[in-house]
Order: structure tokens, then sequence, then C-alpha cells
């Protein structure tokens, strides 16, 4: 039996603030550790790209949408166990509405497709890409993955 090669793939686990991973023929794969205490490492093929991420030096203070979706996952509704069963409409919601107040929802939304709402949970939320300013030579529509430091 002959073996499988091994494919090219860098772990996000140490990552610091969110990340989309475009969902593109790159030969590269991309993990992170996610769903919570259940400690997943989904897998997709693409291109990493951080978002959003900033420091204030007067404040000494991260400013990151993560912060914020971290506490979605670990508070009352999920209670850090990274809802691996899937995210339902309140989630895409509250999602929805951090992504714009950090202005990100200009080009990112959340895939409400039932198929990829069951396959995402914490720190790997599925969405859909368009017109992103920061790509040149792309399609003006892609998929790809939301994710972030998992909770655990």
């Amino acid at each position: 039996m002959k073996e499988q090669p091994i494919r090219p793939r860098i772990q996000l686990w140490d990552t610091v603030g969110i990340g989309l991973i475009i969902e593109y023929p790159s030969g590269m794969f991309f993990s992170n550790q996610t769903g919570g205490t259940s400690c997943q490492h989904p897998s997709i093929e693409g291109i990493y790209v951080p978002l959003c991420n900033d420091y204030s030096e007067a404040d000494k203070q991260f400013i990151s949408p993560e912060i914020d979706l971290i506490k979605h996952f670990v508070g009352q509704k999920y209670t850090g166990t990274g809802a691996t069963k899937g995210i339902d409409e309140e989630d895409t919601t509250i999602i929805t509405e951090i992504l714009t107040r950090y202005f990100l929802n200009e080009f990112i939304s959340v895939d409400t497709d039932k198929v990829k709402m069951e396959q995402s949970h914490e720190a790997w939320i599925h969405v859909k890409i368009s017109n992103l300013y920061l790509l040149e030579g792309f399609p003006k529509e892609l998929s790809g993955i939301l994710t972030w430091s998992n909770s655990n």
C-alpha cells in the first residue's frame, strides 16, 4: 500500500486575533484548535489573512473582534463547550452584530446554508466573502472560515 504524501499544513493555534482562511486551491492547509473544550482540529485548504486586530499603546490593550466572539462562546449559552453541534440563527445574529461593530460585515457574512451552520462551531465559522479589499485577482465571491483563538 502506497503512503499518502503529507500535505503542507499550518497550525494556527498560537495566532492572536481573528483571521480568515479563504478557501482556495493553494496547496496549503490551515488548521486551528477549535470547539472550546472539545479541542477539535478541523482543516481546510486555502490562504490565511489576519483581520482587524490592533493594539492601543496608550491603553496597553488588545483590540479585536476575537474578544467579543470568545465572550459569546464561553457565555451562558455554551459555557465553553464550543457549539460543537453547530451554530443556530441566534449565533448568526450575534456574530453578524460583532462583525458589524468592526465594519467587517461589508465583506464577510456567516454562511447560513444548513450544512455549513452544522459544521460551524467556536473559532471555526463558515463564511461568505465578497469584495475583500485586501485581495486582487480573486473571484468576487469566495467561501472561507472565520477563525480565532479557542477558549479552552
